[in-house]
């Protein structure tokens, strides 16, 4: 079937209709079990399917999924990943083993070694190192806590009550 502005919808063989948008040169596909894949013209593509659930790929190699509870999780090219929950935090995992969580109170990062900074909506930081050194930070950026791990002097042995006199 042919439209008057341009657009052609067509029936196949298998119940798949398509839907072709002539101005915007983009293709609407209706599966028979409902689900439906949209493909643009810039190379993007998108896969609805019936329990709400969306797949969609760009150009660049990024991939989005979409759940029916509106969670994201997204691929990006480079590998970096990507949740984002349906409170809008999201936790971003990058392929060299950091972390990163943003929520409405605060960002933080961990790093592969232990390492932990968190820098909070006011402004503050607090950095936990992998040795146990804690460091904060006030909004303007001067440290108002530097305190290294307390570390217990060396414990002497004591001999065995079984040891053998030497």
């Amino acid at each position: 079937m042919y439209f008057f502005n341009g657009d052609i919808k067509r029936t196949q063989e298998d119940g798949d209709v398509i839907y072709y948008y002539s101005s915007s040169q983009t293709t609407h596909t209706t599966k028979p079990d409902g689900t439906e894949i949209i493909k643009f013209k810039n190379g993007q593509s998108e896969t609805h399917h019936r329990n709400g659930s969306k797949d969609i790929v760009f150009p660049d190699g990024t991939i989005r999924h979409v759940l029916p509870s509106g969670e994201e999780k997204i691929k990006f090219s480079d590998g970096v990943t990507q949740r984002v929950l349906t409170n809008g935090d999201k936790i971003i995992d990058f392929p060299d083993g950091q972390r990163e969580t943003h929520t409405s109170l605060y960002k933080r990062r961990e790093y592969p070694d232990g390492t932990v900074k968190t820098v909070y909506q006011d402004g503050r930081q607090e950095t936990q190192y992998a040795n146990g050194r804690l460091r904060i930070k006030d909004p303007d950026g001067r440290v108002i806590l530097d305190r290294l791990p307390t570390v217990s002097p060396p414990v002497k042995a004591t001999p065995h009550l079984f040891s053998q006199p030497s």
